[in-house]
């Protein structure tokens, strides 16, 4: 009797980026680049607030979860992508526990994106439209509050995420993906995935309605205090704020509906592997930079590692 060895097996096969044998040196230094500039940038900055005491402020503290989060999502993939890239695609295994780990932690620093954002509009909101009760309502139990909120909030909903996926049995082996997600792990049953998918799409909806809908609702109400007020330098210093972290959360908005859309797409697998990954790289590059345009503080400690670099 013939054993099917892809049943439920422990051992998968990613299938990794589709790179000419003369492009993998090039390839592989801009991502191994790419991970030591968000590294340096970010480390530094979650450095920074923790020692100077002068940004132990919930503004800071909060924005101090964004570089946390960057340097988890991007120590979860780019590492092991780059050991992948030197590799022979037949040599691209990964154990299928060390799969769920991956897609678990990959889709908790998409969703903690989110929620992060979520709480940093929070905190502008009530220092812009509520000043004189900021640091009554901003306390430092408000700041650990708002911040286990977004964390575990992102740790349930992916948790329910994955672990519709792991109950399936498992019937194929590969991975189409250069690292595993939710999507990759449960293509891999030949069981029905209907729940799977209604999750999945219920999952998306509420965290983009929810995430969507309190920044525009916020950032719309924070326009009118700015319009009725008539001091134009607070109200320029308001929107400068806003303006830094609008960008951040298009800007992650946009490459995230840019993966979900080409998962629909099997026949731009090479651009939804490209893009799976640029999504580690670009927003965590840029964070560090445009908040720190803002923030004078990180500004002069950007422009430092910088001036240090021309010398």
């Amino acid at each position: 009797m013939m054993v099917n060895d892809t049943f439920n097996s422990l051992t998968l096969q990613l299938e990794g980026l589709r790179i000419e044998e003369t492009s993998v040196f090039p390839v592989f230094l801009f991502f191994f680049f790419s991970y030591l500039f968000i590294m340096i940038l970010n480390v530094g900055i979650v450095v920074l607030v923790y020692i100077d005491k002068g940004l132990h402020q919930p503004m800071y503290l909060l924005f101090c979860n964004l570089p946390v989060n960057d340097i988890f999502g991007n120590s979860i993939v780019l590492p092991r992508l780059l050991s992948d890239l030197l590799k022979h695609p037949s040599e691209l295994l990964i154990s299928y526990y060390g799969c769920v780990l991956q897609a678990f932690s990959t889709h908790l620093f998409g969703t903690t994106s989110h929620t992060v954002l979520m709480i940093m509009a929070f905190d502008r909101y009530v220092a812009i439209c509520n000043p004189l009760r900021y640091s009554a309502i901003m306390t430092n139990r408000m700041v650990m509050k708002l911040t286990v909120s977004a964390w575990g909030v992102a740790f349930v909903l992916v948790g329910v995420l994955l672990g519709l996926t792991i109950r399936l049995n498992r019937c194929r082996t590969l991975i189409t993906n250069p690292y595993c997600d939710n999507a990759s792990l449960f293509k891999l049953s030949c069981e029905s995935v209907v729940i799977n998918n209604i999750y999945g799409l219920t999952f998306t909806v509420v965290l983009f309605t929810v995430s969507i809908g309190s920044i525009v609702l916020t950032y719309t109400k924070i326009t009118l205090v700015c319009l009725r007020n008539k001091n134009k330098s607070l109200n320029s210093k308001a929107l400068k704020t806003c303006s830094t972290h609008l960008v951040v959360y298009l800007i992650m908005l946009f490459c995230g509906i840019l993966i979900i859309t080409l998962h629909r797409f099997p026949q731009y697998s090479d651009q939804r592997k490209i893009s799976a990954i640029l999504i580690h790289i670009i927003p965590c590059s840029l964070n560090p930079i445009i908040y720190g345009v803002q923030f004078k503080e990180i500004k002069r400690f950007l422009s430092n590692i910088f001036r240090s670099r021309k010398v």
